[in-house]
């Protein structure tokens, strides 16, 4: 598993939320160079009164009525010595809300210190939870593994294995079957802010899956869209292992096994690999038997009680 430490520049925030956020540059782009530091987002109310102690490093800040009010109530002279103190600091770049026009010092003193302000029409609680919401998918923990994934009535299914067990040929089948691939070969994992694993491919690889002898395949175009998916939530791992490998495996379903990806813990099955075995029926057989468990159905569990049941009675 390779774990991606991503990097944005305040272009990129920018360019994909201009429209979306209302946002209007009011001074030089150099600013948009800088690099995001952290997805904080920052009212600087006690900054603006010189208390910085507690100041969040590389922080977007907001200035909202309260704040553009009181710097306006200030002299010139105070005015200018805020903002620079303000700016100063280590930060990303600066959103004034409500289209409300801003103090010309801060104009000035932003280009000087090349911090980009933007204005927008939204008030500054939609903005934050709009902002917020973007951010915290833009900065999710990542990680890349080898493996290929598929959504299987509904559960998403994560195959790995050796190079070359035959997870992309899994994947056709059940494709064929009328499930829908979600990426094969590098799957992108990302953490959620509520706890789940999302898993998605990369855009060049976009709808491609690499068969052994045949070569690529594009999977929307020989299926349609209903053979494909954008993304989807990593729910069991299917661990695809040669018989010969294995000594022993598991016969009931009583001894659970997990994989730990980002921190998150999902169920984990082994399956044996060996010539005539249909791997794809018993994975269709894994996706419903874990929607059984999710509804408070478990099967090897249930099945376990009746036989100590039984067994208790005939000792009485």
């Amino acid at each position: 598993m390779i774990r991606n430490k991503k990097k944005y520049k305040v272009r990129t925030i920018f360019k994909e939320n201009k429209r979306r956020l209302s946002l209007r540059l009011l001074n030089s782009s150099e600013g948009l160079k800088r690099e995001i530091k952290n997805e904080g987002i920052y009212i600087p109310g006690l900054a603006l009164c010189g208390y910085l102690e507690e100041f969040p490093c590389g922080s977007i800040l907001l200035l909202g009525r309260p704040e553009i009010s009181y710097i306006l109530f200030k002299s010139a002279e105070e005015r200018k010595s805020i903002l620079k103190r303000l700016l100063s600091l280590d930060v990303s770049f600066l959103i004034i809300t409500k289209d409300l026009e801003p103090p010309e010092e801060l104009i000035e003193i932003a280009n000087d210190k090349k911090v980009c302000v933007f204005k927008t029409s939204l008030d500054t609680i939609r903005l934050i939870t709009l902002l917020s919401r973007y951010l915290d998918n833009l900065f999710a923990p990542q990680a890349t593994i080898h493996g290929t994934l598929v959504d299987v009535y509904g559960m998403g299914l994560l195959f790995t294995g050796k190079s070359g067990i035959g997870k992309s040929e899994i994947a056709l089948d059940l494709i064929e079957r009328g499930h829908r691939l979600v990426a094969d070969d590098v799957v992108t994992i990302v953490k959620t802010a509520e706890g789940a694993l999302l898993g998605s491919g990369k855009e060049i690889l976009a709808h491609h899956l690499e068969l052994r002898g045949l070569g690529l395949i594009n999977v929307l175009s020989l299926f349609g869209i209903k053979g494909i998916r954008m993304q989807k939530r990593i729910e069991v791992e299917v661990i695809l292992e040669d018989e010969k490998d294995i000594n022993v495996f598991d016969r009931t379903g009583l001894q659970r096994e997990f994989s730990e990806y980002l921190g998150i813990k999902i169920p984990l099955i082994r399956l044996p690999i060996y010539p005539g075995k249909n791997i794809t029926i018993i994975a269709e057989a894994v996706a419903l038997n874990n929607i059984l468990k999710i509804y408070g159905c478990d099967t090897a569990v249930e099945f376990n009680k009746k036989l100590i049941t039984r067994m208790k009675g005939r000792l009485r």
